[in-house]
Order: structure tokens, then sequence, then C-alpha cells
């Protein structure tokens, strides 16, 4: 599973849902969902077992799919219809399943929204929290959480520690962003204990801006895509003097004083963020621009570099083939997807501006 895959999981969901909004939980469970189970590779009826009974609230109910390893559910999936909206009745009843079963994950969805569960087992005490709530459209951007639910993953052991980091990152960026006051104050007084009053401003800013750089970073690790892809990159169509219309859902335009450059689209963000650098390389000298390489904007991923790798010497996790070898690194959210492309567009003197469901 990737972001492709899972894009094109999007894609022909959406046109099935756009056509029959109104499905029932029949319907939606033959023309969505299963296709959902084999983009996470269970398969019915090797590893999925349908309408699995549970006890709960003093009766027996029917799990609309367990899914198996070696004959025991290690993860449920409870369905809604797609004319259903998603409620807290629907995930109290999900999270008695699981816990009755000693299932440690869940998902609930009626197709159009996906929301995510892990039991947690504390001393005493089990719990069942949400770890994701996430629209179909937003699937390609939250690829780490649904990895955590891929039958290989939670066969290896891999999902444990997939939403457990991202349970840790979320818990620091929330500390980062109600504390950033207090914690800019901190760091801006050791700098200056640690070397004179007159730095005291420049260090305030500092802070700010380095605070700002590691909230970016842990919001792209948690959206990030949890298996290495890359993609080699096709020169587009696309000349100076004639602007073309691209067709997709993710669409950037580059413009330069005021004139379009060239256009780009597709309905994979990534795609579209590769193409427009790539352009940038080819046409507008980018590489000299940021040299030397790695290109490193934040405070330890480089966006481009000469090899696949993050200056500490970390492979990319996912990263697209520019010109002449260049890596264009690709681990991103969608809003910060756009904003690496601004970052690029600039260094050339080159604007964008983005359609479509940026």
């Amino acid at each position: 599973m990737n972001e492709e895959s899972t894009q094109e999981y999007v894609t022909t969901s959406k046109a099935v849902l756009d056509s029959s909004p109104q499905m029932d939980e029949a319907n939606t469970k033959a023309a969505v969902l299963r296709d959902f189970l084999r983009l996470l590779d269970w398969q019915i009826p090797e590893n999925t077992q349908l309408e699995y009974a549970v006890e709960a609230f003093g009766q027996v109910y029917k799990v609309d799919y367990a899914l198996l390893l070696e004959g025991t559910p290690v993860a449920f999936l409870e369905a809604k219809g797609a004319d259903t909206a998603l409620s807290g009745n629907h995930e109290e009843q999900l999270s008695s399943y699981m816990m009755n079963k000693n299932v440690t994950y869940g998902i609930l969805t009626n197709g159009k929204q996906y929301r995510f569960f892990q039991r947690h087992v504390d001393a005493s005490e089990v719990t069942v929290q949400r770890v994701g709530d996430v629209a179909l459209t937003e699937l390609p951007n939250h690829l780490s959480v649904l990895t955590a639910y891929d039958r290989e993953a939670i066969e290896s052991g891999e999902s444990g520690k997939i939403l457990g980091r991202i349970n840790e990152l979320r818990e620091a960026r929330r500390t980062l962003e109600a504390d950033k006051e207090a914690l800019t104050g901190e760091l801006s007084n050791v700098l200056v204990d640690k070397v004179s009053d007159a730095i005291s401003s420049l260090a305030e800013t500092q802070a700010k801006e380095m605070i700002d750089r590691l909230t970016e970073d842990i919001s792209s690790e948690i959206d990030a895509d949890g298996e290495k892809t890359r993609r080699a990159i096709t020169e587009p169509d696309v000349s100076l003097s004639e602007n073309q219309d691209v067709d997709g859902e993710y669409v950037i335009e580059l413009q330069k004083n005021g004139d379009s450059l060239a256009t780009f689209g597709s309905s994979t963000q990534s795609d579209v963020m590769a193409d427009a650098v790539d352009y940038l390389v080819r046409n507008h000298n980018l590489i000299s621009q940021i040299e030397p390489l790695p290109y490193v904007p934040g405070n330890k991923n480089a966006l481009i570099n000469d090899q696949p790798t993050h200056p500490d010497e970390r492979e990319m996790r996912t990263y697209r083939d520019l010109t002449d070898g260049y890596c264009l690194y690709t681990s991103f959210n969608k809003q910060d997807k756009k904003r690496q492309i601004q970052r690029l567009a600039n260094k050339c003197g080159v604007n964008t501006e983005s359609s479509g469901s940026w």
C-alpha cells in the first residue's frame, strides 16, 4: 500500500459514492468497503470473517468484519451505510466489541468517513481510544495511520510502534502549540545567559521560528507515508510560450510577472509537487539557487538532495526522482506540500497559484 494505490481507491470509491450517496449498509460494503479491505491486504475468506459473533451490552451481536491472524481476531471493522452519519453511539458499539474480545485495533466507517481506534491496557484499566478520523478524500494524506491497520503491519507488530509514535508526536505538538510563548522565553533566556544580552531580541525570534519548524516537522511525520516509494519523473509537455489546460484534482500554476509559465495537475499530490519542482530545475536553475546540497529548509530533513538521504544519512521514506539525478522528498501533508512548492518557486523568482482540492 502506498500513496498511489490509496489514491486509486479514493478515486474509485468517490465516483461510486457520488453516483449513489444514499447507499444502505449492504451496498456500501459491496461497492466500497471490500476494496478498502483489499487495500489493507485483508482478504475474504482467507483472513477476514463476515458477521463475527461477539457479546456486548448483554446480547450477542455480529461485527461486520473480523480481521484474523491464525484464526484469532486482531481487528474489527464495523460498517455503516453511506446514508448513515457516524455517531458516538457507533463508536461506543465498536469499543464494546473490541474490549469484550480483547481486540487491539478497530475501524468504523461508512465509506465516506474513516475512524481508527486502538485498545489500551494500563494496569487494570482498559480503554479504547480514537487515533484518527479521516475523510475518504484525505486518506492519501494520512498514510501513517492507514499503514498501521495493514495486515503485514499488524502481523509484524509494527502497528503498535506506528501508533505509539503518532500518539507521542501529537502530544509533543500539542505541548509546543499550547506552551509556545513560555518555551520561547526559556530558550531565548538560555542563549542570552550563555552568550550576551545583546542577542536577546534575535534569540527570541529564532526560538519562535525553531518551534514553528519543529511543529511543522512533527505534522509532516504524523501524516507521512509509512513505506518508501519513488517515481521516476516524466517530462511534462509544457512550454513557456503556450499555456495548456491540465486536468487533475490538485492543480499548481507557476507564474512570473503576472504571466503563466506552466500548469500541473494530478489526482496525486506528490506527482504535482514533483512535476512543478522538476520544471523549476530544468527551466529556472533551481539547484543553483539552493546549493549546497542537501537543501534543508527545516532542522533535519532534506527537501532536495543528490541522493535519497537526509543529512544524518537516514533514507528518504518517500521521494520522487528529478532531472539530473536529484531527489525530492515528498513526505509532507497536503498543506506542507503546497508550502514547499511555493518556497522553491520563490527561490527562482516564481509565484504559485493553487486550485482544485488544495
